[in-house]
């Protein structure tokens, strides 16, 4: 049998070959002719602008091969949906490859005889073209064949994986939230039909906010909004006001750039009021912190796994953590504690980067504020930050470092041959496909010890020096 991607290739090579093989014929007639023409004694009555007609067979030889060819591919298109169309065109495909062989015969009667040696180098690179095609078309059939097995081996995991956390760990959560088993499933990641509900149970609800005080906080929002102007909102709108909740005013401004290749939390998008409703809710609800751009984006990865008063919930106690409160009521010196506390870290695990940021003055404030100010979701791609989100609700603030140092151990290489221009660049702007796997394989690599102390030991104890040395801090 012929494949359709041979018979495409046989025949466009057909009609290429053929119309050179024309081409070369009347060339090679017009110079005999011209070559008559100026022999002495002979010819001299005819013009050479009025040379003898080409012999009828070989003109018509020509003529029917090329239109066989053409025929021969322009069925391969418009019959590729029929499989009687399919063999007939076979058999036309077959009719037209005996025919190019009869035909260069004919043509090239009046031509010096091909060498014996051209003619088979010229059916063995034929012969090894067709070769190539087939085998190429083979290969890109085994390449969609192991994707295919690929896709429905992660599906079948999910199902499973989702089944297991349906029927044994929800129901006995309590019991079986931090056993081994559930631990290792937890890090393989969370199935997404699951997961708003993992991460409510895990997160928890420590501040007791109920449904009924999400809408009565979003009825405030909603009564300030209508008595706000309806001037345009600039950048520093709500930089010089006493009262936080006039930072409701941000929000629209920031909703626009959160996510925007989803399009669907933007104006006329299908979240747009609900991304709006919660965070204008968590800026009555907390008129002290208010609104700080990089909010959206967590509200967001919440909107998509919870309905809204739960996703309202769970932000409200995500963002009530000390380490995300410290960045989002801007905290200074909390926050260059936590920098310290990094670095330690990232000394013991990666000393060879360490000393490259070091002797480049690159410090961790150039890319940890954004990572930790949005928990990935905006650094990341949204599927792998979701993982992401997986662990950390679970561990806490520490995840959040440790995925930091897993980040730059998975690009050690390449940031060590950097220098502070790059290195902040690339750190800013990850690269958009990150095997998750990969990354976290590195995650896990990494040691959140340092002198047998653990992260919350050394952050306590950097804390404490730093009460020391500022009075200030601690009252």
């Amino acid at each position: 049998s012929v494949s359709p991607l041979f018979s495409r290739s046989v025949s466009l090579a057909l009609c290429l070959s053929l119309a050179l093989c024309l081409s070369s014929a009347v060339y090679t007639h017009f110079l005999s002719e011209s070559i008559n023409h100026l022999r002495p004694g002979q010819g001299h009555s005819r013009s050479l602008s009025t040379p003898s007609p080409l012999h009828p067979s070989l003109t018509h030889s020509l003529t029917h091969s090329l239109i066989l060819s053409i025929t021969c591919l322009f069925h391969q298109y418009t019959s590729s949906s029929n499989p009687m169309n399919n063999a007939r065109h076979q058999v036309q495909t077959t009719h037209t490859i005996t025919h190019y062989n009869v035909c260069v015969c004919v043509c090239c009667s009046n031509l010096p005889a091909k060498p014996a040696e051209e003619a088979q180098k010229h059916r063995q690179q034929y012969e090894e073209m067709v070769a190539q095609a087939k085998k190429r078309e083979l290969k890109e059939a085994q390449k969609r064949r192991k994707q295919l097995e690929l896709r429905c081996k992660v599906e079948e995991s999910i199902g499973n994986a989702a089944q297991t956390w349906n029927q044994e760990i929800l129901p006995n959560w309590s019991t079986m939230c931090n056993s081994r088993r559930v631990r290792d499933l937890w890090w393989q990641g969370v199935p997404p039909s699951v997961r708003g509900k993992v991460w409510s149970l895990a997160v928890g609800n420590e501040l007791n906010i109920t449904h009924e005080l999400y809408n009565i906080c979003l009825a405030r929002a909603r009564d300030k909004w209508k008595s706000m102007p309806t001037e345009p909102v600039t950048e520093d709108a709500g930089s010089s006001l006493a009262d936080r909740e006039d930072s409701l005013e941000l929000i629209k401004l920031d909703i626009s750039r959160t996510f925007p290749h989803l399009c669907i939390f933007q104006q006329g998008g299908p979240y747009y009021d609900v991304l709006h409703s919660i965070l204008g809710a968590y800026t009555c609800y907390r008129p002290d912190v208010g609104y700080v751009q990089g909010m959206s984006f967590i509200a967001a990865v919440l909107i998509l796994n919870l309905d809204t008063a739960d996703a309202f919930i769970a932000f409200a106690n995500l963002l009530n953590k000390p380490c995300q409160m410290a960045f989002f009521r801007v905290d200074h010196s909390l926050m260059l504690t936590y920098f310290a506390a990094f670095e330690v870290f990232f000394d013991e695990n990666l000393p060879k980067l360490f000393a490259h940021f070091k002797e480049n003055n690159l410090t961790p404030d150039i890319y940890l504020i954004d990572w930790i100010f949005t928990l990935y979701s905006k650094s990341l791609p949204l599927d792998l930050a979701c993982r992401v989100w997986d662990v950390f609700c679970r561990d806490g603030d520490e995840f959040l470092f440790r995925v930091a140092l897993g980040i730059l151990r998975l690009y050690e290489d390449v940031l060590t041959r950097m220098d502070f221009i790059h290195n902040a660049q690339f750190l800013t702007r990850l690269p958009d496909h990150i095997p998750p796997d990969q990354l976290f394989s590195h995650i896990h690599a990494v040691h959140m010890t340092s002198k047998n102390r653990k992260w919350a030991q050394v952050l306590q104890a950097l804390q404490k020096e730093q009460e020391r040395i500022s009075p200030v801090l601690k009252r």
